[in-house]
């Protein structure tokens, strides 16, 4: 199998790449840039632009078929209630969570849909199905990531392609942990629990569930 990962290099990102890895399957790994060597494929591109998803799809298909796109780009900025939220952290909620993930979608359905099959699987969160105040830019753009999987879902029903989302609450990773140092991790989602289901998602095992939002919220 060939998976394109965007977001390969954070720390979620990392741990999916080498669950995939060493399940066997060929790691096609995205980020903007690439400033370090990684043990799998990678490819730059700006995912925040057609041309860059463009490029990506294009790259990728010159190592093989694109089988599945495990979608993890998204960022978080806010922590203020909808009258004080600015245009600027809206505009980049809606940029970094949901355009990167419709024009990364667009790009890998072309050769999917001319196959007649791939896995598409793309990282929500948890506040897009459950309403936490201070939240709404961060909510509002991984709630329409959510509608896009489930539309692209209803489109690729009878093409041999599922498009499924998983709805973490907070990863333990190290900038989690930094920025909340006083939490109790052992609450928290392991990055290797994430990958693990992301992996099945992507397999033959789970080509009946498509349009899914999953939850995976550990003990938070």
């Amino acid at each position: 199998m060939n998976v394109i990962i965007t977001g390969a290099g954070g720390g979620l990102g990392t741990a999916v790449a080498k669950v995939f890895s060493d399940s066997g399957a060929t790691v096609i790994g995205v980020e903007r840039d690439w400033r370090q060597t990684m043990p799998f494929t990678t490819i730059s591109a700006d995912l925040n632009s057609a041309a860059g998803c463009e490029k990506m799809a294009a790259e990728a298909a010159k190592i093989g078929s694109i089988d599945a796109l495990v979608h993890l780009v998204g960022g978080f900025a806010g922590g203020s209630p909808v009258s004080e939220t600015s245009d600027a952290t809206w505009d980049l909620m809606m940029n970094i969570n949901l355009r990167t993930a419709f024009l990364t979608m667009r790009a890998v359905l072309k050769p999917m849909t001319a196959a007649k099959k791939g896995r598409i699987v793309a990282i929500g969160s948890r506040p897009a199905v459950e309403s936490m105040p201070n939240f709404a830019a961060y909510a509002v753009a991984k709630a329409g990531v959510v509608a896009l999987i489930k539309n692209v879902s209803a489109e690729t029903k009878d093409l041999g392609i599922t498009a499924n989302a998983v709805l973490p609450s907070v990863i333990d990773t190290e900038a989690n942990r930094k920025a909340m140092p006083n939490a109790d991790f052992s609450r928290w989602v392991r990055p290797e629990s994430i990958a693990k289901l992301l992996l099945w998602l992507t397999s033959d095992e789970a080509a009946d569930v498509s349009g899914a939002v999953i939850p995976i919220y550990g003990r938070a």
